[in-house]
């Protein structure tokens, strides 16, 4: 498929996209925006964005991946308990990750990995079982990590979405691939706004 009609494909995707959807996307765009700001409205804005694209998901009856938006609803409903709590308790969230946390993310990814790809690769009829079982598991552990308030949620996230990226290409999903593109160089900020944050603290307590 050559520029053109990539170009083509792309143009009818917007054209055709529901308002539904351009909410869900609206939102989610919205939540990573305020992850970057440290902000915990990141979740309510995530929430939502879950729930809307639950309800597309039911539509075009893709029960697995309505599966795995339902894991992100239960991680968000519990980043956003635990981001108030911590809040009210005055502490400072956003930290670098402990060595065991980190260890539970990776724990969280290759088991995450071999669970998907067993699934869709002897259960589904996917064409991609291993590139589609790697981003989900990545960003299972990132979702982790953020609930934490950890600044490797972001590493996590991106390693996720440079697969993604490519991935969505494939599967002839230009706008999705775009959006995931834009997330990616925010994710990219993020970081470098978390770990601004933790620097910061740290010259105010020395």
């Amino acid at each position: 498929m050559n520029f053109q009609e990539w170009f083509y494909l792309f143009r009818d995707q917007i054209f055709h996209t529901s308002i539904v959807e351009w909410m869900a996307v609206g939102f989610g765009v919205s939540e990573v925006l305020l992850a970057r700001k440290n902000s915990i409205w990141l979740y309510p804005t995530g929430i939502i964005s879950i729930l809307l694209s639950m309800f597309l998901l039911l539509n075009v009856k893709l029960y697995a991946e309505m599966l795995l938006s339902i894991y992100y609803l239960i991680m968000s409903v519990y980043g956003w308990v635990i981001w108030k709590k911590r809040k009210a308790d005055g502490e400072n969230q956003v930290s670098w990750s402990t060595n065991k946390e980190l260890a539970i993310a990776v724990i969280i990814s290759v088991v995450g990995f071999f669970v998907f790809y067993f699934v869709l690769r002897n259960h589904t009829d996917s064409d991609v079982p291993l590139l589609d079982a790697f981003v989900s598991s990545t960003a299972w552990a990132g979702m982790w990590l953020l609930a934490k308030r950890k600044i490797e949620n972001w590493i996590f996230l991106n390693i996720s979405n440079i697969v993604a990226i490519p991935l969505l290409f494939h599967k002839k999903l230009p706008l999705m691939a775009c959006l995931t593109t834009f997330l990616f160089v925010v994710a990219i900020f993020g970081f470098l706004d978390w770990k601004k944050i933790i620097k910061n603290r740290k010259l105010k307590t020395a």
